[in-house]
């Protein structure tokens, strides 16, 4: 497609005009991203991959500081709404590698039109997730999409929709699925070796996110293209406490720390028991720690989903730590024989207990596992890799779009149980809510013009 046809297209997807003017904020010293190359093209092992970043927030700097890490790795522009974040990234680019972006912008499109441009990196707040990676896809590109892939599950289905249309490579930034200790627990549980799993337990316990206090509405930071930020969400004045890193506790930017840190344990416990989505979900918890502060979304939640042959439990708190086996965090798989878990430190087997009564004591069923440590992998690093390899072979990679978009479903469908104080059952072939049309509403969530969905990809 030539840049013409390309940005007309774009621009009509949305119902948009021309893009915004890009800005300049240092005088380059080495500029790259000038020549053009075809993305459709099978990348050699010693070929450049040129690298773009929408949304330079320290999520997205990090990825990409990882990225420009490999061989042959190029960034080629940036793009943020606000300037200081452009601005940081720009300053660690130039201090990693040396090296200037050809474009600076506040207006992603405009990086999307790079026909030099092999794959972007999408590190915005959630809300703004859907859309870049739908047009990166219509635009040829391959797509590095931070979690939690998306703010709704129809955003999520036509995200891997646009993927599969467009032949794109999309790895989800859930790096636990490149990290070989989980590859390993993972094996273990479907060795068998557990013996019949009857429950799956997740959880995040983050002593280190307090409260947010409340604070006033004001004018929005010079900097900042505010109005852009909110993009599909609905309009409202600006307030820091909904800015950058606390989005995360807004409805309308985000699923709180149920999608938050949901999107990497419940990850595992599909990734273990092999599964795509639960059939019900339903949801306790609430503002128990600080109910009075800033925040919308629950600071206690657990939910309980349903599955054919077990059951799977979600716990989450902030400004506590010790959560089940007194861990931050971690996924717990109960076997008749015995239960692994695992976290971001390692893996082990407790082996079940069973009372043998004339002898009127317990004894073990089998051995178990001792810890199983790390071996110090930089699993995002690795993740990371893993997309870069797959660009050049076409494979899918380790958090492929599907993969990704399945892990959510269930975080999803317990924050909506949450919401509306119910159970909510779910049909996981046709991926809609059963016999619920308030609860089917959640699904597809509402965007603000003209920053509204396709209707098809």
């Amino acid at each position: 497609m030539r840049p013409k046809d390309r940005r007309t297209f774009l621009q009509q997807t949305l119902g948009l005009g021309a893009a915004a003017a890009s800005f300049s904020l240092l005088k380059p010293k080495k500029v790259v991203g000038q020549t053009a190359t075809s993305n459709a093209n099978i990348l050699g092992s010693n070929e450049r991959i040129r690298v773009g970043l929408i949304g330079c927030g320290g999520q997205g700097r990090g990825d990409l500081r990882k990225m420009l890490s490999v061989k042959n790795v190029e960034c080629v522009a940036l793009c943020d709404v606000d300037d200081e974040q452009s601005a940081r990234a720009l300053k660690a680019v130039d201090e990693q590698v040396s090296q200037r972006p050809a474009l600076v912008t506040r207006d992603f499109r405009r990086l999307l039109e790079l026909k030099e441009m092999d794959a972007v990196i999408i590190g915005t707040p959630d809300h703004w997730h859907a859309l870049p990676m739908i047009m990166a896809c219509q635009a040829g590109k391959d797509v590095y999409v931070e979690k939690p892939l998306s703010l709704t599950i129809a955003e999520g289905r036509m995200m891997v929709d646009a993927a599969r249309k467009y032949d794109r490579v999309v790895q989800m930034g859930t790096q636990q699925r490149s990290a070989t200790h989980y590859a390993d627990a993972v094996n273990y549980v479907q060795s068998g070796q557990l013996g019949k799993i009857r429950l799956v337990r997740t959880w995040a316990y983050q002593d280190w996110m307090g409260n947010v206090p409340v604070a006033p509405d004001t004018a929005a930071p010079a900097s900042v293209d505010y109005d852009t930020w909110l993009g599909p969400a609905p309009k409202r004045a600006f307030n820091k406490n909904r800015f950058h890193f606390n989005f995360r506790w807004y409805w309308d930017y985000a699923g709180g720390l149920m999608t938050d840190w949901g999107a990497h344990m419940i990850d595992i416990a599909n990734w273990g028991m092999g599964i795509k989505a639960p059939s019900s979900a339903t949801s306790v918890g609430g503002k128990f720690g600080f109910p009075d502060d800033a925040e919308e979304t629950p600071d206690t939640q657990q939910v309980l989903w349903s599955f054919p042959s077990f059951t799977m439990i979600w716990e989450h708190a902030t400004a506590i730590g010790r959560g089940p086996e007194s861990r931050d965090h971690g996924v717990a798989f109960h076997g008749n024989n015995g239960v692994l878990v695992v976290d971001r430190g390692g893996w082990e087997v407790y082996p079940e207990t069973e009372r043998a009564s004339a002898k009127k004591r317990k004894d073990y069923r089998y051995a178990g596992v001792p810890r199983q440590g790390t071996n110090n992998e930089d699993f995002h690093l690795l993740h990371v890799r893993n997309f870069l390899e797959c660009m050049r072979s076409r494979k899918r990679p380790n958090s492929d779009v599907e993969i990704g978009h399945n892990s959510m479903i269930a975080c999803h469908l317990g924050n909506i149980a949450f919401r509306l104080g119910r159970q909510v059952k779910w049909d996981v072939d046709a991926e809609r809510i059963v016999d619920d049309s308030n609860a089917q509403k959640f699904i597809v969530g509402s965007h603000r013009a003209p920053w509204t969905l396709p209707k098809t990809v």
